[in-house]
């Protein structure tokens, strides 16, 4: 029996996705190929982009990465790097003693600034954790932290890329983006990066900082807007767009045929002229995963099933604690189901509502921590209940630190020098702390990470060498650490 050609193929796949995705992913198929000027068809001879399978280089440690960003600059001194001086020399003018020159982001450096909260020593490690978090610091001895990151700058916009790109400038693919190129996903039904951001807004930046940049298209992160569940509707998570809205009523079998018919006309057209642009195939893998995500999807969000020890465990029904606990237990759901890298933000863009504590310390920092802390301890707890933390990497983040002198008096500004990240699951060395910073918390003074050591360390532990997963673009072999990082070894089991 003749085999089918692949036009033949590709023509049947689409076609039945047309039929069982609802009218309004086709519909929103045609609009945003057109919109982007890619239409086109994957008839013989067409150029795809190539999409690596497992581009693991050594044995992997971890399969999948929740990452937890704190959104704003969270205060390092505040949190985790206890510093003694800060205490001793309370209200006094900041001198380093070296006769360097102090300035700060955007203010006049004020008085040298105490924690307000107290900070104790926990678990077997004697980590230092401020009392704002005592649910994560039940957890100190399964972290491995990093006491001396630095950033290149102290301004949120670029900050953010470089923690999330590698680069200061946009345009470029986030780290989300890379893990998906070079892993995929291990469902056919769900995207392999998925972003969850705060139900408050988008971080700095927007979606730049989930963007595939010039990776193919379809490795971008899919955001997954949450909001609170309402009336008697059961799911946490309400997606929308899955089915056409009850006032599009010329959205029928019939005129979802007529479309697809129209769209190959203009495919073929466009393919005619456009032969080795791959960016179409990209365009048709990112919307076939929409439809399926219309039969996929509900399920997935639809927290109703988990049981009320785990809704307490995460704090989903509390006021305080429910939009970031939900968000947290769906990161759960979703790599358990296979997808490779979720992203949950806390904080959104702006002034107020995130971890830009510039006003006043003693009272924007608790209401963040009270968000987050009883969230984060209960998806640490509940991976390893589950036997997941075996395999998959949680990563706490944020893209720069805050300074040890005040801004207006009770808040702190922007700080590059130093700040605190840490790791932990699959091939973490845990109750570690590699690095140090000065005695004030200002800069980082030993065993520096950078943004590039810290993505070199996460890619190692997904199997993957950082030297060599590239991707050929402008003339110029790219990669997530640009041209520099080293693994930190010294966190590694």
């Amino acid at each position: 029996m003749p085999m089918p050609s692949i036009q033949r193929i590709s023509e049947s796949r689409r076609s039945f996705l047309w039929r069982t995705g609802g009218g309004l992913g086709g519909v929103a198929l045609a609009q945003l190929l057109g919109a982007g000027r890619t239409l086109g068809a994957d008839a013989p001879g067409s150029v795809a982009a190539a999409i690596p399978d497992g581009l693991r280089h050594h044995p992997v440690r971890a399969k999948r990465v929740i990452q937890l960003f704190m959104n704003g600059g969270a205060s390092q001194m505040d949190l985790f790097d206890h510093k003694p001086e800060l205490f001793r020399r309370h209200g006094e003018k900041f001198d380093p003693g070296n006769g360097e020159h102090v300035e700060a982001a955007t203010s006049e450096p004020g008085k040298i600034l105490k924690p307000p909260y107290e900070m104790r020593r926990h678990g077997q490690s004697g980590r230092w954790v401020s009392d704002l978090m005592p649910n994560l610091a039940r957890h100190v001895d399964d972290l491995a932290f990093f006491m001396a990151m630095s950033s290149r700058t102290n301004v949120h916009g670029p900050g953010s890329f470089l923690m999330n790109t590698g680069f200061l400038l946009p345009g470029f693919p986030s780290f989300g983006s890379w893990v998906s190129y070079a892993l995929g996903s291990e469902s056919d039904n769900l995207p392999s990066f998925v972003v969850l951001p705060d139900a408050r807004g988008l971080p700095y930046n927007q979606k730049g900082n989930f963007s595939a940049g010039f990776l193919p298209v379809q490795h971008q992160g899919t955001i997954i807007q949450s909001r609170p569940a309402a009336g008697d509707v059961p799911a946490e998570f309400v997606f929308g767009d899955l089915r056409p809205p009850p006032s599009a009523r010329y959205i029928t079998s019939a005129s979802s045929g007529e479309g697809l018919d129209l769209l190959g006309r203009f495919n073929r057209a466009h393919q005619s002229e456009n032969a080795d642009d791959p960016r179409l195939e990209a365009r048709i893998r990112a919307y076939e995963l929409a439809a399926k995500m219309q039969l996929s999807a509900p399920e997935v969000l639809d927290l109703s099933g988990e049981s009320d020890a785990t809704r307490r465990l995460y704090g989903v029904d509390g006021p305080v604690t429910g939009d970031f606990g939900r968000r947290c237990l769906l990161a759960r759901r979703l790599v358990e189901r296979g997808v490779r890298c979720v992203q949950v933000w806390s904080g959104a863009g702006g002034p107020t509502n995130n971890w830009d504590n510039h006003a006043n310390i003693a009272k924007e920092l608790p209401p963040m921590c009270a968000a987050t802390d009883q969230p984060v301890a209960a998806l640490l707890s509940d991976l390893n209940a589950r036997g997941m933390l075996e395999d998959t990497l949680v990563l706490w983040n944020t893209e720069f630190g805050r300074m040890p002198f005040s801004q207006s008096g009770d808040g702190r500004d922007h700080n590059g020098g130093t700040f605190v990240g840490w790791m932990a699951g699959a091939g973490v060395r845990p109750g570690v702390a590699y690095g140090s910073s000065d005695d004030w918390s200002w800069k980082a003074a030993q065993d520096v990470t950078t943004t590039y050591d810290f993505h070199a360390t996460v890619l190692h532990l997904l199997g993957m060498d950082h030297h060599r997963l590239v991707y050929r673009h402008g003339g110029a072999d790219r990669r997530l650490t640009d041209v520099h990082g080293e693994v930190v070894r010294a966190v590694l089991a």
